[in-house]
């Protein structure tokens, strides 16, 4: 019962709001050039179901690699701010003022920098929008480690690093999942704004560019949720590895 709750609620409130957006669009009029509604997507499917398997899975793949290095720098990066009051302090403030900053504007930066490099850019730039929940939250969980559990460890003789893997890096499991649930679905932001921003004929943002141009605004909602899906799917690979590997955590289960 649990299980057909889980799957059933979600895809229940997916239908309700197609059906919204559909009467939505039919109670205003709103010519599929205004307004495109659930029943214009097929077609748009349809047509151009090659370019949206292709592009998704450039926009994917570039998405999951930008989130991956994001990982891995966030997790080390929250180490060092979790562990050191020196390292939290000093690199606290950078790390708010970088994450203040639109990342949009960021974009034609990379494409200054690294000029015809499209793959390392998008990447980098899924990177950089998607590393700071991971990073602060990693920080969080060990900085709030209870000192008592440090005291009685250390007077049993366990080093540091047993301290460190048995009790800090469990501990944070929990708040790490949830920040990497959040930093899926920035790094597609990441991904789609330089796909827009600077184009070069690659993913979905340039399949958003094309109708855009030949105003097809079918084709357009058509890769908006596209886009959506590919967010869902992710999100939830995420909560499944979170089962996976902290669902103790999970006082819902």
């Amino acid at each position: 019962m649990h299980t057909f709750q889980k799957v059933a609620v979600p895809i229940a409130a997916i239908a309700i709001f197609v059906i919204l957006w559909e009467l939505l669009v039919w109670a205003n009029g709103w010519p599929d050039y205004v307004m495109a509604s659930p029943s214009d997507l097929p077609d748009a499917y349809m047509r151009f179901w090659k370019l949206f398997l292709t592009g998704a899975w450039e926009t994917l793949w570039r998405t999951v690699v930008g989130l991956l290095i994001a990982i891995v720098a966030g997790v080390l990066l929250g180490m060092v701010m979790g562990l050191s009051r020196i390292a939290n302090d000093a690199l606290y403030p950078l790390l708010i003022g970088f994450n203040a900053i639109p990342k949009a504007t960021l974009v034609p930066v990379l494409a200054l920098l690294f000029i015809g490099q499209h793959n390392f850019n998008t990447v980098m730039m899924a990177f950089l929008i998607s590393f700071f929940p991971i990073a602060v939250s990693v920080a969080i969980g060990l900085a709030t480690l209870e000192p008592e559990y440090r005291d009685i460890l250390r007077s049993l003789g366990a080093s540091r690093f047993t301290i460190f893997r048995k009790i800090a890096l469990p501990k944070t499991l929990p708040e790490f999942f949830g920040a990497l649930k959040v930093s899926a679905t920035l790094a597609f932001i990441g991904t789609n704004l330089v796909e827009i921003i600077s184009p070069h004929g690659r993913g979905l943002g340039a399949l958003f560019l094309s109708g855009q141009t030949n105003s097809n605004y079918p084709l357009m909602f058509a890769v908006l949720i596209a886009l959506a899906v590919l967010g869902i799917l992710l999100y939830y690979a995420v909560v499944w590895l979170e089962r996976t590997f902290a669902g103790w955590a999970d006082r819902m289960a």
